[in-house]
């Protein structure tokens, strides 16, 4: 392929280029990102808007197809401000799936569980069931990841019943994949306990687990789906050899591999290759099991997919141990576990948050809007103000800081927004509680009309509220956060009381440093100077 230097590339290039990657989605992955990031980088240095995020959200694809999603979280982040800038669409709820997926499969569970519901919230805000019962899906695998497979395939099966028999293929081919996929890892985690009801419960996982995958495949021919298709054989042949199919299950892995390396899916390729080199070590083959598990853990350096590497040690450990080496086996078993520990501390670091996507979750299965019944979820929980309908304190505990982590792993901006109602104690001492409240509440709905689904608003105490504005810079802040008080400066409160004046004074602190104490202190300093200035103002720390 001809390499142009940016000045060369025309319009009419880069629209071949994105062209010629799309035909590739199911043929070449590796062709494809190539050709996509030709086509993103031109478009971005002719500043053609468009063609740079189709360009974008192509290569997100065929990264997250190849399983590189460290680099895959990289470009969806470079990508999440022109779509968010765009508003609600299909394709950024699939942007903000793909990058749930991709940062738990590597352990990133915060991260993970702020974009699924970010993408949940889209899909509501959308009023699509399709994209209500895909997101929620995706919730379920998040929580699959984190340990909890029963929560997760309980809500996916809740979620298919959202579509019925409306469901479409591809509705239909994600559905039963992930179910697959949930019933498989809960298998693993049961697998190993001597317990007699836990062995029945990995057996009767692993019979769901083979019906699921069974069922994707009519679904993935009619669509042409060779990455579904390919994965779903893989689990197939994964469920077959540990119900001891062995023969069949050796068919089905060598035709998911054929297909696999046909398509240069690369993740992929070592979960097929684990799993016939588990067939050798139940074949009693254990030297050829080890050698084919010691050269994947020497590709898998570095290897970002917590799941794939724990699945490679624990069946290295076995092979060794089969074979009597002792100091192998061992060193594979202690590597085994502290991955788990690791696994196991992210999960609990998490665990905090489980309630968020559980009560979301709740909330799109059953239809609800933002109003009363659904907002009781939330207030059960302490995490929103009944009266505004905005977070409260426990909310922000519980968000925050997974937002602060995720902008410091991209070195992304964020900015938090502290803002002040002028002189409430005064205006409730002179026209009572109850403007008071409906001030409140005006003025928390102004905040929804003014911010994006994705930022967070916090009521903080009687007079202040904090937004948390991610991917934002100071002065995009500054643009948002004053369109914001010159729409309440304006508005005609007298309406609720003869004389009522509102005005607001907000501060504003920026990110970096990624520190929550720090940068809330910075916008409350922000915010006390503009109350020095005169009031009804914003200012920057």
């Amino acid at each position: 392929m001809q390499e142009l230097r940016p000045e060369e590339v025309s319009g009419e290039q880069i629209v071949e280029w994105l062209a010629s990657a799309r035909a590739q989605k199911q043929l070449n992955l590796e062709l494809g990102l190539k050709l996509a990031t030709q086509a993103w980088m031109a478009a971005g240095q002719r500043g053609y808007s468009a063609e740079h995020l189709e360009a974008g959200m192509l290569r997100a694809f065929f990264l997250f197809r190849r399983g590189e999603m460290v680099a895959m979280l990289s470009a969806g982040q470079a990508l999440l401000p022109g779509f968010r800038e765009q508003g609600s669409g299909t394709a950024l709820c699939e942007l903000l799936r793909w990058m749930a997926f991709a940062a738990a499969d590597l352990g990133e569970f915060e991260a993970a569980l702020g974009y699924v519901n970010e993408s949940l919230a889209r899909a509501r805000q959308l009023d699509n069931k399709a994209l209500i019962a895909i997101a929620l899906n995706a919730v379920g695998a998040c929580l699959e990841r984190m340990g909890d497979p029963w929560q997760a395939e309980r809500l996916m099966h809740e979620a298919s019943s959202l579509l019925g028999s409306a469901a479409s293929d591809f509705e239909l081919m994600i559905s039963h994949n992930n179910l697959a996929t949930v019933a498989l890892g809960m298998f693993h985690l049961l697998r190993h306990s001597s317990h007699a009801d836990h062995q029945r419960q990995a057996a009767d996982a692993l019979q769901r687990a083979r019906h699921h995958a069974a069922l994707v495949r009519p679904h993935a021919l009619v669509l042409g789906d060779a990455f579904l298709l390919a994965l779903s054989e893989s689990n197939a042949g994964e469920v077959l050899l540990h119900q001891g199919e062995l023969d069949e299950a050796q068919r089905v892995l060598q035709a998911a591999l054929a297909v696999i390396r046909e398509h240069h899916f690369t993740a992929l390729d070592r979960r097929a290759r684990c799993s016939l080199a588990e067939l050798d070590l139940l074949r009693g083959h254990a030297a050829e099991a080890a050698l084919a598990l010691d050269d994947l853990l020497a590709e898998a350096t570095g290897l970002t997919q917590q799941a794939v590497w724990q699945r490679l040690q624990h069946a290295a450990y076995r092979a060794h141990k089969a074979l009597g080496d002792s100091a192998r086996a061992l060193a594979h078993l202690e590597l085994y576990q502290a991955g788990e520990r690791n696994r196991t501390v992210a999960q609990l670091t998490a665990q905090a948050r489980f309630v968020v996507s559980r009560i979301e979750a709740e909330r799109a299965l059953a239809g609800e809007g933002p109003g009363a019944d659904s907002a009781a979820l939330d207030e059960e929980a302490g995490l929103r103000c009944p009266l505004t309908g905005l977070g409260t304190r426990r909310c922000m505990e519980l968000r925050l800081p997974g937002l602060m982590h995720a902008a410091e792993q991209r070195g992304a901006a964020l900015t938090l927004a502290l803002v002040d109602i002028d002189r409430l104690g005064s205006i409730t001492a002179h026209h009572g509680e109850g403007v008071a409240q409906n001030i409140l509440q005006v003025l928390a709905q102004m905040l929804r009309d003014n911010t994006r689904g994705s930022d967070l608003l916090l009521r903080l105490d009687a007079e202040q509220i904090l937004m948390v504005l991610p991917d934002t810079s100071a002065d995009r802040a500054f643009e948002v956060c004053e369109r914001l008080r010159q729409t309440v400066e304006q508005h005609p409160w007298a309406r609720l009381a003869e004389g009522l004046d509102v005005t607001l004074s907000i501060g504003l602190a920026n990110a970096p440093p990624y520190a929550t104490d720090l940068l809330l202190s910075r916008a409350e300093s922000a915010m006390y100077r503009a109350k020095h200035l005169g009031r009804n103002r914003v200012a920057l720390a």
